[in-house]
C-alpha cells in the first residue's frame, strides 16, 4: 500500500476542512501550552518530561478524541457542532486518557532500551486511539487489536509515521535550540500551538490508513 496516495488525500482533507479542524483543536492545545508555559513561570525552570506528560494525559484526549470523532463523522457525510464533538471527547477521555498512559509507558520503556524497540512499539499501537474512540473498545482490547490489525503492515505504517512526524520532531529541536533557555512566554506559546496543530496531520492521515486497512481486513 503506497503512503503517497494516503498523504496527497490526507492532505486535501485537512487543508479543506482547515477551519474547522482549527476550531475543534486548537482551544485544548492553546489550553495546553498556556499551562506548560505557566508551569515553566512559577518554576523558573523548563517544565520536567514528568509534567509533560501530565499536561498530555489532561489534554492529548481532547484534542485527539474530538478530531477522531469528526474525521469519522465527515467520511459519513455529518456535519456535527463543535461542542457536541467536545462532549464526545469529554466522554471518551478516562478511556482515552488511560490508553494515552499505557501507550505512552510502552514508548518510554521501549526508548530505554533502544530508539529501535520504542519506534516498534508507535507502529504497532499506531491504531488503538481509533479502535478504542470508534469501536468503542476498552484499552486493553484496543491494544490487542491494534497489534493484531498492524501484522503484515509494519513498513507502511513507520513510512507514514516517519514522513509525518519527523519533520516536526526535526522542527521541535530546531525551535528548542532557536527559543533558547529562556524562551519568551509569547512565542513559546504559538510556536507551540503551531507544531501541535500541524501535528494533527499525522492524526489524519493515520485514520484514512487505518480506514483502508480495516476495510481489507
Amino acid at each position: 500500500m503506497n503512503p503517497l496516495p494516503i498523504l496527497r488525500d490526507s492532505w486535501f482533507f485537512f487543508s479543506r476542512h482547515l477551519g474547522a479542524i482549527a476550531l475543534l483543536c486548537l482551544p485544548p492545545l492553546a489550553l495546553e501550552s498556556l499551562s506548560r508555559q505557566a508551569l515553566r513561570a512559577v518554576d523558573g525552570t523548563q517544565p520536567s518530561a514528568g509534567y509533560d506528560v501530565l499536561l498530555g494525559l489532561l489534554f492529548y484526549p481532547l484534542y485527539t478524541g474530538s478530531l477522531i470523532l469528526f474525521l469519522d463523522s465527515r467520511s459519513r457525510g455529518e456535519t456535527p457542532g463543535t461542542v457536541r464533538l467536545w462532549a464526545g471527547a469529554l466522554g471518551l477521555w478516562p478511556r482515552l486518557a488511560l490508553l494515552t498512559a499505557i501507550t505512552s509507558l510502552l514508548i518510554m520503556l521501549g526508548m530505554s532500551l533502544l530508539v529501535l524497540p520504542a519506534i516498534v512499539v508507535m507502529v504497532k499501537l499506531a491504531f488503538s486511539e481509533y479502535l478504542l474512540v470508534l469501536r468503542g473498545m476498552p484499552p486493553l482490547p484496543a491494544l490487542r487489536d491494534s497489534y493484531r490489525l498492524t501484522q503484515g503492515h509494519f513498513l507502511q505504517i513507520l513510512a507514514l509515521v516517519l514522513s509525518t512526524m519527523l519533520p516536526l520532531w526535526l522542527l521541535g529541536a530546531w525551535s528548542s535550540g532557536w527559543l533558547g533557555d529562556d524562551p519568551a512566554f509569547l512565542p513559546s506559546v504559538l510556536l507551540d500551538c503551531a507544531i501541535g496543530f500541524v501535528q494533527l496531520f499525522a492524526s489524519v492521515a493515520m485514520f484514512r490508513l487505518f480506514m483502508l486497512i480495516e476495510e481489507k481486513s
